[in-house]
Order: C-alpha cells, then structure tokens, then sequence
C-alpha cells in the first residue's frame, strides 16, 4: 500500500505543479513594504488566521499566517498547542533559528503568569513569530492550510524577513481570539 501511494504521489504531484501547483509555492509579492517602512504595532486575529502590520493605526500589509495546532482559546498552560491571547511586545529577534528567522513575543506577560500559578501549571514561553521549517521554505504559502505549529504564528520565509525589517523591538502586539 505504501509503495503505490509513494507511485501515485511521483506520478501526480508533479503534474499539479505544472498544472496549477506552481503559484501556491511561489512567494512573489507584488505588494513589497517599502523601503524604511515601521510599524509601530502587530496585531494577530486568530480567527481570520491573519497578521496585520500597523502604524500609528494605520494598516501597512495584512500576511495570512498558520496557528498552534490547538487554535481555539487563550493558552492555559505549557505544551497545550496554543497560540496566546493578549497584549505582549517584541523583545528580542532570532537571525538564525529551527524556523528561518523569528521576532519572540513577551509571553507569558504578568495575567498569564498569575493565571497558570493558581492553576498550578507552568505557562510556557517561547512564543515567536517565525518564518517555515528550515529546509522546506518552498511550501510557501500551501503551509496556512493547516495550523501547525506548537504555539507560535507562522509566516512565509521571505514575509518574515519582511515583518522582521519593518518591526522594531518594543512593538507592541495584540493576539486577540
């Protein structure tokens, strides 16, 4: 059974590339930030799987983006597959990272700490803004048919290199369900 299925997907897979595939894979953006472009804030709506560039209020570029994959509702607690809710900063960037490249976010923030304390759990950290898996960038925009990830919001390579130059650390960002 394996075997055919891996004969099907050499058969066919290449034939939806060139059939229609090709534009999923491509990150060509035809709507570049300019050069010297701040924004001042990032806000993530989970539920239009969808981050928004901001400056002083003012939309600068919306990017589509892939979830932990346990969207629905705040992160409780560490290892729960979900994407916080709430008001962080970014606080420091990662130039080489598992996932191309990466802005961490400043959760947990204190409501989070003190939630997960009286719960007795601990509520996990490490919550970044990163581009696909070292390696496999070629998925391009096909990776937010599915959240994915463990907890953190998910762009293309070349839109995080993109987020990355227009945000400085300090922006604020709003995670809202």
């Amino acid at each position: 059974m394996k075997k055919s299925i891996k004969i099907l997907l050499f058969i066919f897979l290449p034939a939806f590339l060139v059939v229609g595939g090709i534009a999923l894979f491509t990150d060509t953006d035809k709507n570049p930030l300019p050069p010297g472009t701040v924004a001042d804030k990032i806000l993530i709506e989970k539920k239009d799987r969808q981050l928004t560039l901001l400056s002083n209020g003012k939309t600068l570029k919306v990017y589509k983006v892939a979830l932990g994959r346990n969207p629905e509702g705040k992160k409780l607690e560490e290892g729960d597959k979900r994407t916080p809710e709430g008001t962080y900063v970014i606080d420091r960037r990662k130039e080489k990272s598992r996932y191309h490249r990466a802005l961490h976010i400043s959760y947990p923030n204190s409501d989070d700490i003190a939630q997960a304390k009286a719960r007795g759990v601990s509520p996990g950290g490490d919550i970044m803004i990163h581009g696909l898996p070292n390696g496999i960038g070629f998925v391009g925009k096909l990776h937010v048919k599915r959240d994915w990830t463990l907890g953190c919001i998910a762009v293309t390579n070349p839109e995080i290199e993109e987020i990355m130059r227009a945000v400085p650390d300090g922006a604020v960002v709003e995670i809202v369900p």
